[in-house]
């Protein structure tokens, strides 16, 4: 496996990741700025604008909470900084909570639902 299929594994939603220095991340400013992974798309699929030249169909878009933005990076370009341990995911109406873990996995966990949450009208429980 190459090095750079190994980075794309590594880095998937929820990753703080650091950008690296090249010509295409100083032209936008970007170089050694830290931002957290929000995706990963097929560029040809998708069609979205990457920052750099993929060696590989892959595209990590990258959102900066500084900025207030968020750019699609070859994977090339970025730099695992960790896997963001205690993100927590919730989902509205789903009874369950995602929390990341240091190695990046993510443990599924049922969560108590909320006293005066709003309930259906159809429910007479």
């Amino acid at each position: 496996m190459s090095s750079n299929n190994r980075l794309e594994r590594s880095l998937t939603f929820g990753d703080n990741v650091r950008v690296r220095d090249a010509v295409a991340t100083r032209e936008l400013s970007l170089v050694g700025v830290s931002g957290q992974v929000y995706g990963v798309t097929t560029p040809t699929l998708t069609g979205v604008d990457v920052i750099g030249q993929p060696s590989s169909d892959v595209a990590i878009n990258v959102h900066f909470e500084a900025l207030g933005k968020s750019f699609w990076f070859a994977p090339e370009l970025l730099d695992l900084v960790d896997h963001a341990a205690g993100t927590e995911i919730r989902i509205k109406g789903v009874p369950k909570k995602w929390t990341r873990t240091a190695d990046g996995s993510w443990v599924e966990e049922p969560v108590a639902e909320r006293a005066g949450a709003a309930r259906p009208w159809w429910k007479f429980w």
